[in-house]
């Protein structure tokens, strides 16, 4: 007996098969995939192990400890980071969920001496405007003060990689709809500020676990991105990341996170 996917029916032991479909279970009126969807588009079982209750505390335990130690870092060395370690990053940025599965985001990694020179100029052309002519307003800078940030972005030369995570507004496909005729028709993407937002998520969480550092670095406005990168007009940028090790002997403002019972709300 098999699913409408053409798997074997021991792979879905929550439901019942007569044929080539498949009728609810008992703790689900409507299963999904319903059997229509399943014969019309292709669907394969869920890779997953569940794991024992001790394992799953001791994993959970293992990454809050890794991820506590993750700070935002502004001084960079210029020790050389692998290609390999930010594809690496960027392909576990992509196992993002995104809205209908657009994965509507795309990473630009940046190594080249001329073009760090040229974003660090713009970067910081736009925060001296920030900073010293009053767009960024006083209760900003006053939340500011403490991380003693201003208009100065050296590290964006200096670090070894500059990673911009642009977002696609829309999609651009090929137009086969006339012979003989090239043309592309723009499709919308959906959730694209919260897809990407879930991928930045990932994509630090990855440079972290691999002994990383990064800092969110998000200039604004950040227009001069994609004429420096020569990105298309349905991009646009989401966040700078600079990526490399730290500065020997870096230190970062002694901030504490809010503790669990200010960030969770548990209704039982």
């Amino acid at each position: 007996m098999k699913h409408p996917t053409g798997e074997p029916a021991a792979l879905f032991p929550n439901l019942v098969f007569h044929g080539e479909v498949s009728k609810p279970s008992s703790l689900y009126r409507h299963p999904y995939p319903s059997p229509e969807l399943a014969a019309e588009h292709p669907f394969v079982p869920l890779d997953f192990t569940r794991l024992d209750p001790d394992e799953q505390r001791e994993r959970g335990r293992r990454l809050l400890e890794l991820m506590q130690r993750r700070r935002s870092v502004r001084m960079f060395s210029p020790d050389p980071v692998p290609a390999e370690l930010i594809d690496l990053a960027i392909e576990t940025a992509s196992t993002a969920p995104s809205g209908a599965h657009k994965q509507p985001w795309r990473f630009v990694a940046v190594a080249s001496a001329e073009l760090k020179a040229r974003i660090r100029a713009a970067a910081e052309e736009e925060e001296r405007i920030n900073y010293l002519q009053n767009r960024m307003n006083a209760e900003w800078q006053e939340a500011l003060a403490p991380l003693g940030t201003d208009w100065h972005k050296e590290f964006l030369e200096i670090a070894p990689w500059l990673v911009v995570l642009f977002e696609q507004r829309y999609e651009l496909v090929a137009d086969t709809s006339a012979e003989g005729v090239e043309g592309e028709i723009r499709r919308k993407n959906y959730y694209v500020k919260e897809s990407c937002g879930i991928a930045a998520g990932l994509f630090i969480t990855a440079l972290h676990t691999m002994g990383l550092v990064t800092l969110t670095h998000t200039p604004s406005p950040m227009a001069f991105l994609p004429k420096v990168l020569d990105r298309p007009a349905n991009e646009r940028p989401f966040v700078l990341f600079p990526v490399g090790y730290p500065l020997e002997e870096t230190l970062v403002p002694d901030l504490a996170r809010k503790p669990l019972d200010e960030v969770r709300i548990l209704i039982e």
